[in-house]
């Protein structure tokens, strides 16, 4: 029996709603500290805003249709995530420019998209529906049928994936393969499995280091570049790498010099490149202490308990998928660019959700926000389960 008829629109969940709000208010204050060190002279803040209300145009075209929907539409929007990812490889650079050693991004005068961000979701969605008919289609489940999904998942993202790694991104891949693995621990595949999965990446990771140590010209040659490499250093060896830990020793030097309260609003006096983008948490760290940061990192802690929520108390499995594959994607973004900023990960160029300026990303998740909402408003509780 169910214990209620309202309306999808009547069961949005505010306290999801109200926590955004809280991460766009945020947003605002710390970009516009991070714009008075006039790096580009453009007032950021206005843009973010532009940004959010398009996303907010975004979220409620998602809220419209039935999230079941989205599976017919799966496939649909996979294909058209993979030809924006091949239109980046074969446009030419006065449409897609070379940015800090990539091509990521579609150019078109004052506007610009950058499609790995949109193919997030897409894999989300697309990876969400593929667990989700397989395991309806197999209920009974044998090692055959679990070994079928996972081919069927790495074939999935590993074509985008390969085609990110191409530009070269590789941040972006590292979330791709996030949101893969968020969804496979998910996807009733047998444990054993996925620990497998696990041995085999520890063991490729320490193939690579010992061919880095072992045949370094190679490795630079065909494995990664040379300021991929710099990364590692900048990474591990700040202090040593004058050039290459630029970034990250002014990092440590802004959060540690906000010590407990902050310096307060405006404040801030250590100059970081992008600082409105990768190292916004470093502003807020700098201006608004410990304190400050500990409410940003509680605020994303709320978001993704909320959404843990949602994914085990849906109806249906896909509904369950979606979440999780959402809550990997936020999750690893949130440590990533963390933990580069407190020098814990090597610096990838990943933003901070909700939080640091860009309109592709904003947007990407704004919509990836959206399914969430979707998936709980349409969630019918029963009185008798």
């Amino acid at each position: 029996m169910q214990n209620n008829h309202k309306s999808p629109w009547q069961q949005l969940d505010y306290n999801l709603l109200f926590i955004l709000f809280l991460m766009v208010i945020t947003s605002c204050i710390a970009i516009y500290s991070a714009q008075m060190m006039d790096q580009y002279g453009s007032n950021f803040v206005i843009k973010q805003l532009v940004w959010y209300f398009i996303g907010g145009i975004a979220v409620f075209g998602v809220m419209v249709l039935d999230f079941d929907q989205f599976r017919k539409l799966s496939w649909y929007l996979y294909g058209l995530g993979i030809l924006l990812l091949l239109g980046i490889l074969a446009a030419p650079e006065s449409i897609v420019p070379n940015i800090n050693g990539a091509q990521s991004w579609y150019r078109f005068g004052p506007f610009a998209l950058q499609p790995s961000e949109l193919v997030k979701v897409s894999l989300v969605i697309a990876i969400a529906n593929t667990i989700a008919t397989h395991n309806e289609k197999y209920i009974i489940r044998t090692m055959h049928e679990d070994l079928l999904l996972l081919g069927k998942i790495a074939l999935i993202a590993g074509f985008p994936t390969l085609l990110v790694l191409m530009q070269p991104d590789l941040g972006t891949s590292l979330v791709f393969m996030a949101i893969t693995g968020s969804l496979l621990l998910v996807s009733g595949i047998r444990w054993r499995i996925i620990l497998f999965l696990i041995l085999s990446f520890i063991l490729f990771i320490s193939i690579l280091v010992w061919i880095y140590f072992t045949f370094p010209q190679f490795f630079v040659d065909h494995i990664l570049d040379q300021y991929q490499l710099n990364r590692f250093y900048a990474w591990l060896e700040p202090y040593e790498h004058k050039d290459a830990g630029y970034h990250t020793r002014n990092a440590l030097l802004a959060i540690g010099s906000g010590m407990l309260f902050g310096k307060g609003f405006t404040e801030g006096s250590v100059y970081l490149p992008e600082a409105q983008t990768d190292f916004i948490f470093s502003i807020i760290g700098e201006e608004f202490g410990f304190l400050g940061t500990s409410i940003v990192i509680s605020l994303f802690f709320l978001m993704v308990y909320r959404m843990i929520n949602t994914a085990l108390e849906s109806n249906e499995a896909f509904g369950s998928y979606l979440c999780a594959g959402v809550i990997g994607m936020l999750t690893f973004q949130v440590f990533q660019n963390i933990g580069m900023n407190i020098q814990v990960m090597p610096i990838t160029g990943i933003p901070l959700p909700f939080i640091s300026y860009g309109g592709s990303s904003i947007l990407a998740y704004m919509i990836a926000f959206g399914l969430v909402l979707n998936v709980r408003s349409r969630t019918v509780k029963y009185m008798f389960e």
